[in-house]
């Protein structure tokens, strides 16, 4: 499914971590791992050492790389490292696009507070803009991530995000042989219950039901053997965070839709804030029209 896989790496504890799991991806599908550093222009990093001018964070940014190169060549992973200059998130999704990645894999949180593609939401843009779909990762001091995963959840509203994003994802299970747990959710949180009426309640149901079945029926055209549907009310994000911890999810996989602008992010901003607090990793999708 995947032969480059793109990790923009800072050399955070966060960071490293997610290395390892990008490693395992990588071996299982045959991929190569390309790392970037990015040295952000926005700070001053050129100075003068012994009458030379130097650029510190490229220089910092090779050996943040020549340490990754080392782990990964202890992995026995194919690799390629590349040090560039730009705003972090227009330039990780600018070289995602240009050198055909399949995958960009993110940190999204460090053991030793918060990785430095986070400040300022660059992993949180990323999601936001990539055409590419992104991988994030949500690390916490002495967690294990799983792979492969066996457990796939796919929360879906049923809309055209959702159906795109729901065929990679079922892709990706398939591959994996994991069961896929289908969710949707009738958001109750709108309005107050008693002016919403029982007609539009029970046509907030049936779209729900039907958006789960469109799921299903795609995964078992692919050859999924295991799908679970999970039709909830409440809160979406709450939810999906209620079906992560509740069915043993190994990873959440969701659409965003739209052109790049402000308003992409499928739901609102249920994409945004599953990625925000997941404890598990989130694979977001563009919607590609």
């Amino acid at each position: 499914m995947y032969e480059n896989i793109l990790l923009p790496y800072d050399g955070s504890d966060g960071a490293t971590e997610v290395l390892y799991h990008a490693s395992e991806i990588a071996h299982w599908a045959g991929a190569t791992i390309n790392v970037i550093y990015v040295a952000d222009t926005a700070r001053d990093s050129v100075t003068v050492v012994e009458g030379q001018t130097v650029d510190v964070l490229e220089r910092q940014g090779e050996d943040i790389l020549e340490e990754a190169a080392k782990t990964l060549d202890t992995l026995g992973n194919r690799y390629k490292t590349d040090v560039v200059q730009g705003n972090p998130a227009p330039t990780i999704i600018d070289y995602a696009e240009r050198y055909d990645q399949d995958l960009v894999v993110m940190p999204t949180h460090g053991r030793e507070g918060v990785s430095r593609y986070l400040l300022g939401s660059v992993s949180e843009k990323v999601v936001r803009l990539s055409s590419v779909p992104v991988l994030t990762v949500r690390m916490q001091p002495d967690e294990q991530l799983a792979f492969p995963y066996e457990n796939i959840l796919i929360p879906t509203d049923g809309s055209t995000a959702a159906t795109h994003a729901a065929e990679s994802l079922i892709e990706l299970a398939a591959a994996l042989d994991a069961t896929v747990h289908v969710l949707s959710v009738v958001d109750d949180t709108v309005g107050e219950a008693d002016v919403r009426s029982t007609a539009s309640e029970t046509e907030s149901e049936q779209a729900t039901t039907d958006a789960v079945e469109t799921v299903v029926s795609q995964a078992n055209a692919c050859g999924v053997a295991n799908t679970v549907r999970h039709i909830e009310y409440g809160s979406p994000v709450e939810e999906i965070l209620e079906s992560i911890e509740s069915h043993e999810i190994d990873a959440v996989g969701m659409g965003t839709t739209g052109k790049r602008g402000t308003d992409r992010i499928l739901l609102g901003s249920v994409a945004e804030k599953t990625v925000r607090s997941a404890p598990v990793p989130v694979m977001t999708i563009a919607d590609s029209e």
